[in-house]
């Protein structure tokens, strides 16, 4: 299938999903500390280190709550910067738009990744275990009926999308 014709739903689907994503990982940000996550990752197969061509040229290992709040930070100058994404209707969308909502939601998608394998415990024991299911399910329809978000990125959590989205 090909992409939606309209940019402002993908735009709005976009921004919804750094809402739920970064409302599902408050849950947990108290049990996500320097001394519990000392790397981002998602189990020993996958690390990830963060880079914004800015302040971090090169990708460095951060301790994973540094890495999610640096995540979130350049996600939404992203979303606010409207020379990405343009908010005024007529305003066109820039060449760069899709490639910079395709890193977006591969960056997001991190942050499932590692909800999922170091803090799922948690989120069943506060009750939102049907919540983040949900929301993991709509970004994975989302992202893979699109292609907005590589195969490649999407296997650290195979296996528990394979129980829970076929």
């Amino acid at each position: 299938m090909t992409l939606f014709n309209n940019h402002g739903q993908v735009l709005t689907i976009s921004v919804d999903f750094f809402n739920r994503i970064n409302l599902l990982y408050g849950t947990v940000c108290e049990y996500c500390t320097e001394q519990t996550c000392p790397t981002m990752s998602g189990g020993p197969k996958y690390e990830y280190h963060w880079c914004d061509g800015q302040t971090y040229k090169k990708p460095t290992a951060l301790p994973a709550p540094n890495y999610i709040a640096l995540l979130m930070e350049w996600v939404e100058a992203q979303i606010n910067d409207e020379n990405i994404f343009p908010v005024k209707v007529g305003v066109p969308f820039p060449k760069t738009f899709l490639p910079t909502v395709k890193k977006v939601l591969s960056r997001l998608f991190r942050v499932f990744v590692h909800v999922y394998i170091h803090h799922f415990d948690k989120m069943v024991a506060l009750g939102a275990e049907a919540h983040v299911n949900t929301c993991y399910k709509h970004f994975y329809y989302f992202v893979t009926e699109y292609n907005l978000v590589d195969k490649k990125e999407l296997e650290p959590l195979r296996d528990m999308t394979a129980k829970i989205c076929h």
